[in-house]
């Protein structure tokens, strides 16, 4: 046992993957054993599978590595139902398997690899295609194996679990939950982006803002509950006629924010206030606001009623980056908004 623990503390340290770990395992196990294939499976009970992740052979029985059988007509599950470790009579033993037999498998000794709470993970292994009497100090180091292999698995799915419930925190914090559309602060971040891409490369960004008109009378007359599909269905309509390089995000309760990179300055495109007055910059904008102002009018089914929509204010800068922060840009954007809603608001009074 002292070669097998001397192994073991050269190993472990050393191990930063599932792979380090168990490939000097098993040929640490295949020496013990005298078995010519070792190998450490996983098994997803739900899709009632068991798979080879790695394996180790030395002689005429071939355990591939990748191999996926079905759990049910494995040697490893019939084992574990039986409470059996081992047995050097296979075709005796479990003469229905069908993998075995396929396999070649005589002499086969198994352990579960389960965490501290039982759970299972895998089975840790060692077949031949001959007779061999297992040893139980063989048998006692196949379990001292599983273990180790347990708590490096376990310790691997706790980061794993720890990484994806980060990303969704993430994903939480940048995120408006009801639209699903990036929030004020996701927005911020990727204009400071913008900002720094049109700096280097001499470029505009556009900035829009939308308020939707008439808002409140639709929640004070169909409810909040319609008032937040309307809010979707907006964020839908608007969010499938931008760019692939824009951002649609939501800021407010009716109010949205838009902002991709804009055409190039040409000298002289920047006006007083850092808005790119002339040229494509300009062009730019108005072709966006253009757009956005279109994908807001229609028809919307809230409920049991198609309700007719005249559409948001929307107002597009395209600003020159220099000496400008991403409260200031949206502060323009916010200002051309201003103007388009008064503009509106007078139409609808002339008319």
């Amino acid at each position: 046992m002292d070669p097998i623990l001397a192994g073991l503390s050269t190993s472990l340290p050393q191990a930063k993957s599932v792979e380090q770990l168990t490939r000097p395992l098993l040929e640490m196990l295949g020496s013990v054993t005298g078995l010519e294939s070792t190998y450490l499976t996983s098994i997803d009970l739900k899709a009632d599978l068991q798979h080879v992740r790695y394996a180790r052979n030395v002689g005429d029985l071939q355990i591939p590595e990748g191999l996926s059988v079905p759990w049910g007509d494995t040697l490893c599950k019939r084992a574990l139902d039986e409470g059996r470790m081992c047995t050097s009579d296979v075709s005796s033993c479990w003469p229905d398997s069908e993998a075995a037999r396929a396999l070649g498998i005589q002499t086969y000794v198994s352990t579960p690899v389960r965490t501290d709470t039982g759970m299972l993970l895998g089975t840790l292994c060692a077949a031949s295609a001959g007779k061999h009497q297992i040893a139980p100090q063989a048998e006692a180091v196949l379990k001292l194996f599983s273990n180790v292999i347990a708590n490096f698995l376990e310790r691997e799915l706790l980061m794993e679990q720890l990484h994806a419930a980060n990303v969704q925190l993430m994903s939480y914090a940048l995120t408006d939950p009801l639209t699903g559309l990036p929030n004020r602060r996701a927005l911020y971040e990727e204009l400071d982006r913008l900002q720094k891409r049109a700096l280097r490369e001499g470029g505009s960004v556009l900035v829009g803002v939308i308020d939707l008109d008439g808002f409140k009378g639709i929640n004070d007359t169909y409810g909040h509950q319609q008032g937040d599909q309307f809010l979707q269905e907006i964020s839908r309509r608007l969010a499938i006629t931008l760019r692939t390089s824009d951002m649609l995000g939501r800021i407010g309760g009716d109010e949205f924010v838009l902002i991709g990179p804009g055409p190039a300055l040409e000298r002289g495109d920047a006006g007083p206030n850092g808005e790119a007055v002339r040229g494509t910059a300009e062009e730019a904008a108005r072709t966006l606001e253009d757009r956005a102002t279109a994908a807001t009018i229609g028809k919307y089914q809230l409920g049991d009623m198609a309700v007719p929509y005249e559409g948001a204010s929307v107002g597009v800068v395209a600003v020159d980056p220099r000496g400008q922060d991403a409260e200031a840009l949206v502060r323009l954007a916010d200002a051309r908004m201003y103007e388009i809603k008064r503009a509106r608001k007078g139409a609808r009074t002339i008319h």
